[in-house]
């Protein structure tokens, strides 16, 4: 019977970890969004969204709202919001797994408020929020795309809530307003706290709604305008810093795969001998280099990513990390991203996979189990330890010069 191997299992959970699980979340949360609407679907699609909602005029809200449109209204909101959400997602953005996480709630809340018997849809949110808690490191992005969604649907949000809340209190208003026209116009100037004066609420009711809506718009507008402007400049003064920074310094450096401990260690060894190093780490983990550390995030057993790290003009790779089948692709990439130069080195945590990573040529292999048994060994037996053996059992017959 044929046991698949180490290496087999290997690349398995590699090829699981690559998969593109932000795109499922987002398709599995648009699909909340869908059956949250659901029961308006047919509703809007007959009739049309206003004469649906009976919103024609300040009577026909006040009669909306007063026979449960709050709910219905809250209902589309709620949905769109997660519909919308879910196109954040697919950019990896921070600002809609967060917006997600909120929405989602809401939307639990939301059956639990109405008292309404759809477990299993409760059951798929709480599911949901539960995939967005652990995937949580899949969403590290800012996105302009994302932000922008974000404004737009904040904005629209408000301007709903205001257009609605000044047709139901239009009696009190001087002078009164009953048509949508003039609601989003008065809306609108409050939002922005322009005050043209031609429009004044007259009783306690109307003046707290506008005072609500004027601290409600300065929120949305500046958070907005941050959410749209920040990954705007910030990625593009990263791009330009990042860019050419690390770009003029990666020549005759070394670059360093793994989050591993030896890893980190040799990190900071390197740095105190006055060499520039360039790690890679995977883009789907963190890692506990400094912040001002030379980091490229990708997979580096992909030529591309190496390439990317100034591969050619490095005088070593060191393959670094926990898993030996990895360490070999690494060096298999840097067969063709590398120099002539350049000198592979790969770690063995493993002694039953040293044949096989021997079997892609790095030039140097480090297998510290090795190295600690025949030290053990030798002290337990009272044979003499020297600097000679321990560079032949970590590096075979070949002596690392790094200098």
């Amino acid at each position: 019977m044929l046991v698949p191997s180490p290496f087999f299992f290997s690349r398995v959970w590699r090829l699981m970890r690559r998969f593109p699980w932000h795109w499922l979340i987002a398709i599995l949360v648009a699909i909340d969004g869908y059956l949250f609407l659901a029961p308006l679907w047919q509703l809007i699609g007959g009739q049309g969204l206003l004469p649906a909602l009976q919103v024609r005029d300040g009577a026909g809200v006040s009669a909306f709202l007063d026979s449960g449109g709050i709910g219905l209204m809250s209902r589309l909101m709620l949905g769109i919001g997660v519909l919308v959400m879910a196109i954040g997602l697919l950019y990896r953005a921070r600002i809609a797994w967060a917006m997600s996480l909120v929405l989602l709630a809401m939307v639990g809340g939301y059956f639990l408020w109405r008292g309404q018997s759809h477990i299993d849809l409760l059951v798929y949110t709480g599911v949901l929020v539960a995939l967005l808690g652990a995937y949580w490191r899949q969403f590290d992005r800012t996105s302009l795309a994302a932000g922008s969604l974000f404004a737009v649907l904040s904005v629209v949000s408000l301007l709903v809530y205001a257009v609605l809340g000044v047709l139901y209190l239009g009696d009190q208003f001087a002078p009164p307003i009953h048509d949508p026209v003039t609601a989003l116009y008065f809306s609108i100037v409050s939002m922005s706290t322009v005050g043209y004066g031609d429009i004044s609420p007259h009783t306690d009711a109307a003046r707290l709604f506008t005072v609500s809506i004027i601290i409600f718009g300065i929120t949305v507008f500046a958070t907005s305008v941050s959410a749209v402007v920040v990954p705007m400049i910030g990625g593009n003064i990263k791009r330009l810093m990042h860019g050419r920074m690390t770009h003029a310094m990666r020549k005759n450096h070394i670059i360093l795969a793994g989050v591993s401990p030896l890893a980190q260690s040799l990190y900071e060894a390197l740095l105190q001998r006055g060499h520039e190093v360039t790690v890679i780490v995977p883009s789907s983990e963190g890692h506990p280099y400094p912040e001002g550390a030379d980091i490229l995030e990708g997979d580096a057993s992909e030529t591309s990513v190496l390439q990317q790290a100034g591969a050619a003009q490095a005088r070593y790779i060191l393959a670094l990390r926990q898993d030996d089948s990895e360490n070999a692709f690494i060096v298999l990439a840097g067969r063709e991203a590398g120099g002539s130069d350049t000198r592979l080195v790969a770690l063995v945590n493993s002694p039953m996979h040293l044949s096989k990573i021997q079997r892609v040529n790095p030039d140097m292999l480090i297998s510290l189990q090795a190295l600690g048994s025949e030290i053990l060994a030798r002290t337990l037996s009272g044979e003499p330890i020297d600097e000679t053996l321990v560079t032949r059992l970590l590096f075979g017959e070949k002596t690392p010069n790094i200098t």
